[in-house]
């Protein structure tokens, strides 16, 4: 039997071992009725062949069971069997798309075969839309005429066709021109669609909101510098949205971004740049997660070529650059979005009740479909080749991951809530595929998982039966902070509380820290430094004004917040762009409801760089905390240990990276020769004070005080030593041997 084709590529045969059964035949996705070619249904669970060698594939490192995650979490034995069938379900993919596609690295291609490229011929357009009638592109180029480019239809749905040079040899459609495709749907409507593979769409709101499709062809390319990064193990990541990176009253641009914040993010220490909002989204107060074009960065800031630069610019820093991916779901819209696309309610969807987000009023993708998955890895690779993306931050990983989208859910850990019929297997095997590909792909890339369940092995590698994610981020730890700022006094905080939840992670799972992101600072809530000094940060934070109690505590406060949870809550450490220094108010971008204004859509940078105003000193800061953490790199150490939680001294101590951590939160009492127990003998001297006067502390503690320690058990540990703690203070110390 000859060998069939699918999108004009050759589909290879099964070359499975000798005697082993022949794959059952697959319908298309694309078929459109009786007799069309029966071949690659993933409309539902993938082929179910028995055959081991079959579900192996031909990659040795999936050949287990998916069952290794039961060895260290003796809780999950009762999920034994739906690990097994999970992975399973998740083999067969990767040995189907051998078997149709010649292999996750070519079938992750696509944005290499979709979309408008430019060869030798002319321009070669390719489409997916099942559900149309007849199809051709439009624009500037052809008078906007529907007769002139009409496009051919293959067995399985898609629509290609190629506009030729002109006589003299030139590409017939301008750089710069507006493109669109036009689908007469099976109803007999016809309808404009922008192609979805569009790699730059703008909007010209003095006419319309609806974005246009715009041919990108610049005569030169911006060609990287730099070599991508390998995230390193300790990650440090200054999250940042681009737009709002300007202390102006406007969109901000890539080139000033580049210009303006990467020396600063170098100058802080931070070693991963995560950048917000880059997929093309209609509505900017949706802070990117409504995206219309996924594979187009977002034309406010400027063309592609400049977020190529600033991505280079990092790279040349030292610093990875991650991108937050939005595959949760896709934005409802329909002249510029991939709603109704061919003029079904599906295509790219689930159709009906399941193909809708109700809370976010959205779309959600059909993940068990040949053609959906296609085009989502096809997306990932894209801002890895094309850009030079280090990481990704997956967005809404719980609303992919389980049926109720985790809406009006309460999660309590029981094992039940993860793996029963609340879970979307074809979600959670389509984020299995999506880090494998990555990670066999790239080896050293970053994946990082937006989830609040606490899903068991979220963060365990997917030959293990993980879903393969490097880290997850610890969503609860914020929530803390603002819950005790907003409803406890300082005197009631309870240090085996903040010790518990700093802790609280899965074993041998991963998780990025932070005291607040975007979240925290959305309008509605305020950032940290706002809910400690509040509307005194309008009137004391000049050096020349008045240093209250209420500033005082703050900004004593912040440095600690931000110490204790980048040195015990994670393996990693993150800050939303601003808050290191203690950006006041909030966040809240122009809308109807605001005036369409500016004003707390930006980032007031020009305040650290006035050396009249005090965030000068938590910046000042920041840097010391993130350049000792670059020297000694504890958020890739192994060892931690609490040695002390004590409420009544409200004094917190522990070990990690080979430091010594002591924090007294007391709003009032200091405390001479405060004996904390240690591991190792020695001498130990201050490497980080949050009392420093360059801080803007008091300057109690002296940092050239020796430290020694006594060999004899306090706290469980062998040795202690003895140390003056000031009032509302932190001190890092680091021993020298005896």
């Amino acid at each position: 039997m000859a060998a069939k084709k699918r999108n004009g590529k050759p589909k290879p045969q099964d070359s499975g071992a000798e005697g082993a059964p022949a794959a059952s035949p697959l319908k298309s996705p694309a078929a459109s009725g009786p007799g069309s070619p029966v071949q690659g249904n993933f409309e539902g669970p993938p082929t179910k062949v028995a055959n081991s060698s079959y579900l192996a594939g031909s990659d040795p490192s999936i050949s287990g069971d998916g069952t290794d995650v039961v060895k260290t979490d003796g809780y999950l034995e009762d999920h034994r069997d739906y690990f097994g069938q999970r992975f399973a379900h998740f083999k067969r993919w990767v040995r189907d798309i051998e078997v149709s596609e010649g292999g996750i690295d070519r079938f992750s291609r696509g944005y290499e075969d979709f979309g408008l490229h430019v060869t030798a011929d002319g321009v070669r357009y390719r489409e997916w839309a099942p559900g149309a009638r007849e199809a051709s592109l439009v624009g500037d180029f052809n008078g906007w005429d529907v007769a002139a480019n009409p496009l051919a239809r293959n067995e399985f749905g898609v629509w290609e066709a190629l506009v030729p040079n002109t006589a003299a040899g030139a590409v017939a459609i301008p750089h710069g021109s507006h493109i669109k495709v036009a689908f007469v749907t099976a109803g007999g409507e016809r309808v404009y669609r922008l192609p979805a593979w569009s790699t730059y769409v703008t909007q010209d709101l003095s006419k319309s909101p609806v974005y246009e499709a715009v041919f990108y062809n610049p005569p030169h390319r911006y060609r990287a510098k730099h070599a991508r990064q390998t995230p390193a193990a300790d990650l440090r990541i200054y999250e940042a949205h681009v737009g709002i990176s300007s202390p102006e009253g406007r969109v901000a641009t890539y080139k000033e971004f580049t210009r303006d914040v990467l020396p600063m993010v170098a100058d802080l220490g931070y070693n991963a740049l995560q950048l917000m909002a880059v997929m093309e989204h209609a509505y900017y107060a949706s802070f990117g997660y409504q995206v219309t074009s996924f594979f187009a960065p977002s034309s406010r800031y400027g063309e592609p070529d400049d977020l190529r630069e600033l991505i280079d610019m990092a790279h040349g820093l030292g610093i990875a650059v991650f991108l937050d991916v939005v595959h949760s779901h896709a934005c409802n819209n329909v002249e510029d979005g991939l709603n109704q696309y061919d003029g079904t309610d599906h295509c790219y969807f689930h159709e009906g009740g399941r193909g809708r987000h109700e809370l976010w009023n959205s779309r959600l993708f059909n993940y068990g479909h040949h053609e959906v998955t296609r085009f989502l890895l096809s997306n990932l690779r894209y801002w890895i080749e094309e850009f030079g993306f280090d990481g990704f931050r997956f967005d809404g990983v719980t609303s992919m991951m389980y049926k109720h989208h985790g809406i009006a859910y309460g999660f309590s850990g029981d094992y039940r809530e993860y793996f029963t019929g609340n879970t979307d297997e074809e979600a959670v095997v389509y984020l299995m595929l999506a880090n494998y590909m990555c990670h066999k792909l790239y080896p050293g890339f970053v994946t990082i998982a937006e989830d609040v369940s606490g899903m068991p092995a979220l963060c365990r590698a997917v030959q293990e039966g993980g879903v393969g994610f490097d880290y997850r981020l610890t969503m609860s730890i914020p929530d803390m902070w603002i819950k005790m700022l907003k409803e406890q006094r300082d005197e009631d905080w309870d240090m085996a509380q903040i010790a518990h939840q700093l802790t609280n992670r899965r074993y041998q799972e991963r998780a990025i820290t932070y005291c607040e992101s975007h979240d925290q600072a959305l309008v509605g809530d305020k950032t940290l430094a706002f809910w400690l000094m509040d509307s005194q940060m309008y009137t004391n934070m000049s050096d020349a004004t008045e240093l209250t109690p209420t500033i005082e505590r703050g900004v004593a406060l912040h440095k600690m917040i931000r110490l204790v949870t980048c040195g015990l809550g994670g393996e990693g450490y993150m800050t939303f762009e601003g808050n290191e220094f203690g950006h006041p108010e909030w966040l809240d971008f122009p809308r109807e409801g605001n005036g369409s204004s500016f004003h707390y859509a930006r980032r007031q940078f020009n305040l650290v760089r006035d050396e009249l105003l005090r965030y000068k000193y938590l910046y000042r800061f920041d840097r010391a905390m993130m350049r000792l953490e670059a020297q000694h790199r504890w958020l890739s150490a192994h060892d931690q240990w609490v040695t002390l939680k004590h409420d009544g001294d409200k004094v917190l101590a522990f070990e990690r990276g080979g430091l010594l951590w002591v924090f007294n939160f007391h709003p009032t009492r200091s405390y001479s020769d405060y004996r904390v127990g240690v591991a190792w003998p020695g001498t130990y001297t201050v490497a980080l004070s949050t009392d420093d006067a360059w801080f803007m502390g008091q300057g109690r503690v002296d940092t050239q005080v020796a430290h020694h320690s006594t060999p004899m058990e306090w706290n469980g540990r062998p040795n202690y030593v003895q140390v003056y703690i000031p009032a509302r203070t932190a001190i890092v110390l680091r021993p020298s041997p005896a």
